[in-house]
């Protein structure tokens, strides 16, 4: 039989061999990045065991026992593990039966991906702005908007808070506030981990709440996401359509179309790895916001991202707001300034009703006042996060700024 695989090449075309520590991109040692990875130490030996063990694919005790582990460090009751926030998020729109027409409303202040597989999926998307006491979904605009709404009968099929840079949304009151129409609530809790709202898990409260576990993220699988609820019909629907919707039986028998969206035994091994570091990471990146703002403090003009009486933010992400014509300089001149130093620093999301793939959208509620979402994009500067940042890089990033204030 002739040979098919592998097939060697004459000696002459041999190519030469590949050293990945030449060809992949060497990053700059100096540089100081926004919310890098940290690993907790045990992931080596998580990943060594899991590929040892010869399960790799999205299946198997280490997937289950990261989906355990998330439960315990939420409080969620049922929790299916998947291939990114985002998988979750469209899951959460599938479990709801969101419809082409529906509406979905959001916060303005968010990532796309919160209404992106919405949209993919035929849905029509609102959004209203935030609240300056927590730069989350404004609860009053909602009452107002769905009010209206029901009275026009054109409700929307789902209403998605959002939980920014690590600090919770107003659950509670949101799910309120929509149980009265009969709204479901989806809480995008991607940033979230580790943040608390009434001393519960961020996005406890929602039907369904979407995690994520991406690289920069407080605790990361490398990518990931998981979807919870307290609803074990609704993620066993998601868990369902995760696996391509595969009905139970020897042979492939599908019902209805569903997604390749598992997580693989790989990356749930270094997530599973690194949750018992949560609290810790929190803490960690709290610490870095007190030092931000007593580094900072005395300088006119700065002013960071507030933390309601009712929440603990993870803070994920520190974020500063620059008055420039209080302190002298505006959020772009302290961007670029920490650019120059090799210092990555990031704006506020740009709001969704003012991307272009939205046009028209405009927001909901709130006639005759400004959109407080759009004085955040063009003030907010989110700072280096990370949890292993030193203090020494701190104290760097800190005189930075200060010398960008001219007084």
């Amino acid at each position: 039989m002739a040979r098919l695989w592998p097939v060697p090449l004459p000696n002459a075309a041999q190519p030469a061999p590949i050293s990945l520590r030449h060809s992949l991109p060497q990053p700059t040692p100096t540089n100081i990045w926004l919310s890098p990875p940290h690993l907790a130490g045990g992931e080596m030996a998580a990943l060594q065991a899991t590929l040892e063990s010869g399960w790799v694919a999205p299946a198997g005790p280490v997937p289950a026992a990261f989906e355990t582990a998330i439960a315990e460090a939420t409080g969620f009751p049922h929790v299916v593990a998947v291939a990114s926030g985002t998988a979750a998020l469209h899951l959460a729109y599938r479990c709801l039966d969101l419809q082409p027409g529906d509406e979905v409303w959001t916060t303005t202040l968010t990532f796309v991906a919160s209404i992106a597989p919405a949209v993919q999926m035929g849905a029509r998307p609102r959004f209203l702005d935030v609240s300056p006491e927590s730069w989350t979904l404004d609860p009053n605009l909602l009452a107002e908007a769905l009010a209206k709404a029901g009275r026009a009968g054109k409700l929307p099929r789902a209403v998605v808070p959002v939980d920014l840079y690590g600090q919770c949304a107003e659950l509670d009151t949101i799910r309120a506030i929509c149980d009265r129409w009969g709204v479901a609530v989806l809480s995008d809790s991607a940033g979230g981990m580790g943040a608390l709202h009434h001393g519960r898990h961020a996005g406890r409260g929602a039907q369904l709440a979407a995690f994520s576990f991406n690289g920069n993220k407080i605790i990361t699988a490398g990518g990931g996401g998981a979807l919870a609820s307290e609803d074990a019909g609704l993620i066993a629907r998601a868990r369902h359509l995760a696996t391509q919707a595969k009905e139970p039986g020897p042979h492939y028998q599908h019902e209805t179309t569903g997604f390749s969206y598992g997580l693989s035994s790989v990356l749930a091994a270094v997530g599973l790895a690194q949750l018992p570091a949560l609290e810790s990471r929190v803490q960690a990146r709290r610490a870095l916001f007190e030092g931000y703002r007593r580094g900072l403090a005395g300088l006119p003009g700065l002013r960071f991202m507030p933390e309601p009486a009712w929440a603990r933010s993870s803070r994920w992400l520190t974020a500063l707001l620059v008055n420039p014509a209080e302190f002298g300089a505006d959020r772009e001149t302290i961007r670029h300034a920490l650019a120059q130093a090799g210092i990555e620093s990031r704006p506020v999301w740009k709001p969704l009703h003012l991307q272009p793939v939205f046009r028209g959208a405009g927001l909901l509620g709130g006639k005759g006042r400004s959109s407080v979402a759009a004085d955040l994009f063009e003030h907010g500067l989110c700072l280096p996060s990370g949890s292993a940042l030193s203090a020494s890089d701190q104290a760097r990033i800190i005189g930075i700024i200060r010398h960008c204030h001219p007084g």
